[in-house]
C-alpha cells in the first residue's frame, strides 16, 4: 500500500502551532514511507477563508519546508459532489431528512444502535465505546451546505488517503467518520491521533500562554528548522537523548510507534535554548551574513574590529539573530549602553573606581596582550589583594562592555585591544567617582 497522507487546514489568517504540527507528522510520515503528502484547503468558511489567509497558509508551509506532492486541493470546489453524496446515502436509508427549525431540512446520517464502535488508533492504541453511546448527526445542514463530517470523508475517499494523523481533538469525530467509510463502502483508513499541547499547568495551550502562531514565533526570531524540530518533539522521541536533528534524521528515524499518548508540554525555555543550538551550528558563512546584515543596519562601522573574531565570540552566544547588535555593540563602538543592574551590582560600590584605574594601569605596560596574559595578571592582582577573581573580573566586565554577560572576558579583551580597553577603564572610574551612573539611574526611574 502506498502511504498518502494529507494535512486538512481550515485558513482563518493565523495559523496555529498545533495544526501545523499535524503537517509536519503527516509531512514526515510520508517522507519516512516514500510516500505522497497532499494539501487540502478546507476554506468553506467564506467569510474567513479569504485568499490573504489562504497566503498566509501556503507562506507558512513554504517557510518550514512543508513541500506537498500535489496541487492542494480546495474543498469549497467539491460542494457538488458531497451533496451527490448525501443524495446516495439518503436513497439507501442510510440517511434521513429532519427539520430541525426554522423551516429547513437537514440531512441526518444514521449511526449504529446495536453492538460496539472501535478502532485501534496508531498512537493511543485501543478505542471502544457502545454504540447506543453515540448519536445521529448532521451531515448536511438546512441551508444546503455539507458539513465538515460528509466532506472531510468525501474528500479523504476522492484523495485516496490511507492514514488520518490529526490532533487528538478528533478522536470522538472518528467514531462517525468510521461510520461514513463504510456506509459508503470505502477503505477506512488508518487513524492516529496526536497528544494535546498543554502549558506548564497541564491545561491547553492558548495565545494566554504566550505566541501561539507560527507568524508570531517568525517574528520574534525563531528560525524555521527550530519550530520545525521542537514542534516534531512535543509528541515524539527519536528513541535516544538527541534533542536537535537534522531534517534527513528527522525522516528517517519518524515512526509512528514512537509517539506518546499523554499531553506534551510546551517549553519556551527549551525552545529558546534550540534556537540558539541551530544557530550554533550554522555554517560561518551563513552566519556571517546575518551578522552582518544586522549589525550594518544597526549603524554600528566594522572598520579597524578583529571581525572573524567577534563573530567566533557571538556565534555561540547568538539566540536570536535580531539581538546580535545590542549583545556586541561594545565590539564596534564606545558609545555603548549599560545595564543597570549590573553596573549597581558591580561597580557602585567603593573602592572600585581605584581598582580600575590600577587594572588600566598595569594593563597598559602589560606585553603582549593576549588572552592568557590577561588573565595571568588578574589572577596575580587578586592573589596580591587576597580576593577571589571574581572581585576584579566582574567590575571589568562590565566597565568594558556595560554588561554582565558575553563571551569569556580575556577573549573579550583582546578584541575590544588594549588602548580601548585600558581607556574605557579609566572613563568608567571617573564616572563611577564623579556619580554619573547615579544620575543615570535616577533619570531612569
Amino acid at each position: 500500500m502506498s502511504v498518502r497522507v494529507r494535512f486538512a487546514p481550515s485558513p482563518t489568517g493565523n495559523v496555529h502551532i498545533g495544526n501545523i504540527r499535524a503537517a509536519i507528522f503527516n509531512w514526515l510520515f510520508a517522507r519516512h514511507n516514500r510516500g505522497r503528502f497532499l494539501l487540502r484547503v478546507e476554506d468553506t468558511d467564506r467569510e474567513r477563508s479569504t485568499p490573504e489567509a489562504i497566503r498566509t497558509l501556503l507562506d507558512c508551509m513554504e517557510w518550514l519546508g512543508l513541500d506537498y506532492d500535489e496541487p492542494p486541493v480546495y474543498q469549497s470546489a467539491n460542494s457538488i459532489r458531497h451533496l451527490e453524496v448525501a443524495e446516495e446515502l439518503l436513497g439507501r436509508g442510510l440517511a434521513y431528512r429532519e427539520n430541525k427549525g426554522g423551516g429547513g431540512e437537514c440531512v441526518v446520517f444514521r449511526m449504529p444502535t446495536e453492538g460496539r464502535l472501535g478502532f485501534v488508533d496508531l498512537v493511543k492504541g485501543a478505542m471502544r465505546k457502545r454504540a447506543g453511546d453515540t448519536q445521529d448527526f448532521v451531515i448536511v445542514r438546512s441551508n444546503g451546505t455539507p458539513v465538515f463530517h460528509l466532506a472531510n470523508v468525501v474528500d479523504d475517499i476522492d484523495m485516496g488517503i490511507t492514514h488520518v494523523i490529526r490532533g487528538d481533538d478528533h478522536v470522538e469525530n472518528t467514531f462517525k467518520h468510521i461510520e461514513l467509510f463504510k456506509a459508503l463502502n470505502a477503505p477506512v483508513p488508518h487513524f492516529a491521533h496526536l497528544p494535546m499541547i498543554v502549558n506548564n499547568q497541564g491545561k491547553p495551550y492558548s495565545k494566554r500562554d504566550g505566541a501561539a502562531f507560527v507568524g508570531e514565533f517568525r517574528e520574534q526570531g525563531y528560525l524555521p528548522d527550530t519550530i520545525f524540530n521542537f514542534l516534531l518533539l512535543l509528541g515524539w522521541a527519536p528513541g535516544d537523548d538527541r534533542e536537535v536533528l537534522t531534517r534527513d534524521e528527522m525522516i528517517e528515524f519518524f515512526a509512528l510507534e514512537r509517539c506518546k499518548s499523554s499531553a506534551a508540554r510546551f517549553d519556551v525555555k527549551k525552545l529558546l535554548w534550540m534556537n540558539g543550538e541551530y544557530i550554533r551550528n550554522k555554517p560561518r558563512e551563513e552566519y556571517a551574513r546575518e551578522f552582518l546584515a544586522r549589525v550594518t543596519a544597526a549603524g554600528l562601522s566594522t572598520e579597524g574590529v578583529d571581525l572573524e573574531g567577534i563573530m567566533e565570540q557571538m556565534q555561540v552566544r547568538t539566540r536570536f539573530y535580531s539581538d546580535i547588535p545590542d549583545n556586541c555593540a561594545y565590539f564596534f563602538t564606545d558609545d555603548y549602553a549599560f545595564d543597570q543592574k549590573a553596573v549597581s551590582k558591580r561597580l557602585l560600590k567603593e573602592g572600585i573606581p581605584e581598582l580600575l584605574e590600577k587594572i588600566a594601569g598595569e594593563y597598559q605596560q602589560l606585553d603582549p596582550f593576549t588572552v592568557e596574559s590577561t588573565h595571568a595578571l588578574l589572577e596575580e592582582m587578586a592573589r596580591r589583594q587576597e580576593s577571589g577573581m571574581g572581585a576584579l573580573v566582574h567590575p571589568v566586565r562590565v566597565a568594558v562592555s556595560g554588561s554582565a554577560e558575553g563571551p569569556g572576558l580575556f577573549e573579550m579583551l583582546v578584541l575590544i585591544g588594549r588602548e580601548r580597553v585600558c581607556a574605557r577603564l579609566q572613563q568608567v572610574a571617573q564616572r563611577v567617582r564623579n556619580g554619573g551612573f547615579e544620575t543615570a539611574s535616577a533619570a531612569q526611574d
